[in-house]
């Protein structure tokens, strides 16, 4: 199963260092069976692209805590590894799409790396701040995290992940 971990770039840095990734509390997005009925239409690629959004959004709410806590070194970038495993159980108290990975994922297992561009971090700074109050209905709030997620996530390969790290 392809799933969707939200991260960030210090989290990136750990996997390089360790060579597996540690996904927080072991939450990730997949296109699930839940995920699949919330959509009237759709194929499997775009369902995927749906559950890598949600993960993108779990990014921007990682980053929330991170700047909260004075991490100022920290690119304003939402991240999303996507990675191939069927260690995951569904978790229907959570999003439509929200699976449980047991363990770390090994970054042999890691198919991608989505990234925001430089030109993003603005955006994605000031909806990181908001995510929270868009999440409750907040629609300035939601307004800034909808500029955020107009930029689109660069795509790396699994295998760059180290040469991503130290370029960051």
């Amino acid at each position: 199963m392809r799933i969707y971990l939200p991260a960030t770039w210090p989290m990136l840095a750990r996997a390089v260092k360790t060579g597996n990734f540690e996904p927080l509390g072991g939450t990730a997005f997949a296109l699930t069976p839940k995920l699949r009925e919330s959509y009237t239409a759709g194929d499997d690629e775009e369902l995927e692209y749906a559950a890598m959004n949600e993960a993108a959004r779990a990014s921007l709410r990682l980053l929330s805590v991170e700047f909260g806590l004075g991490e100022n070194d920290t690119p304003a970038r939402r991240v999303v590894v996507s990675a191939d495993t069927d260690d995951v159980t569904l978790r229907p108290d959570l999003d439509d799409g929200a699976v449980r990975v047991t363990g770390p994922v090994p970054l042999s297992k890691i198919a991608a790396v989505h990234v925001d561009l430089p030109e993003a971090e603005h955006a994605v700074r000031e909806a990181a701040g908001a995510v929270d109050k868009a999440d409750l209905g907040d629609m300035d709030a939601e307004f800034l995290v909808g500029e955020a997620e107009d930029h689109e996530l660069a795509w790396y390969d699994g295998t760059e992940l180290p040469f991503l790290v130290e370029l960051g």
